[in-house]
C-alpha cells in the first residue's frame, strides 16, 4: 500500500487540519502519526518529551511513521520532526510527499504559546526560526509536492488538489 499523500512541514503548517479536510475531499482515510504515538504511549507527545524523553519519542514516532507508511492509502501527516530521521526520508522518497510550506511569521501565528509542542516552549519566535532553519533542506529533501500554506486551509487543500499526481485508475 502507498499512501495518496503524506504531509510534511513546520508546526503551524496545518498538516492535521489539512490533512483530515483533503482526506474527506479524496474519500480516504487520514492518519496522524503524533495521534498514534499518543495512542502507542497512552500519553501526549509533550508528556513523552518530559518523562521519557526526545530520543524515546523519536523511536515511537519512527516506528508510527513507517507503520503509516506501509499501511495507509490514505493522507497521511507527520509531526514537523519526523524528516530529522534518515529512515524516515527514505521511506518518503518513495511516497508523494507533500511540503506544506509556512513563513515564519504564518508559522508563529498558529502555534501561539502552545504549550502542547514540547520543542517551542521557552522564545516560541527563537525555537521556531531554529526548527525552520534545521528543518527547511529536510522539507526539501523530500518533497516531491511544494505548496504554500499560508491561505486558509480549504484554500491549501485545493492547491494540494491540483498539485497531487493523478490516481493509477487500475
Amino acid at each position: 500500500m502507498t499512501p495518496r499523500a503524506v504531509l510534511v512541514g513546520a508546526p503551524g503548517a496545518g498538516k492535521t487540519v489539512v490533512g483530515r479536510l483533503l482526506a474527506e475531499r479524496l474519500g480516504v482515510a487520514f492518519t496522524d502519526t503524533d495521534a498514534a504515538v499518543e495512542a502507542s504511549a497512552g500519553m501526549p507527545v509533550g508528556e513523552i518529551f518530559v518523562t521519557q524523553g526526545e530520543a524515546h519519542f523519536r523511536d515511537l514516532e519512527r516506528a508510527a511513521v513507517a507503520d503509516a507508511i506501509a499501511e495507509s492509502d490514505g493522507v497521511v501527516a507527520l509531526g514537523g520532526g519526523a524528516v530529522l530521521d534518515p529512515g524516515t526520508r527514505g521511506l518518503l522518497r518513495e511516497t508523494t510527499t507533500v511540503w506544506l510550506e509556512v513563513d515564519l511569521g504564518t508559522a508563529l501565528a498558529r502555534v501561539g504559546m502552545n504549550r502542547a509542542r514540547p520543542l517551542l516552549l521557552g522564545n516560541v519566535r527563537g525555537q521556531l526560526r531554529t526548527l525552520l532553519a534545521e528543518r527547511t533542506p529536510l522539507y526539501q529533501e523530500v518533497a516531491t509536492v511544494r505548496v504554500d500554506a499560508a491561505g486558509t486551509p480549504e484554500q491549501v487543500v485545493e492547491a494540494v488538489l491540483a498539485a497531487l499526481p493523478p490516481t493509477d485508475p487500475r
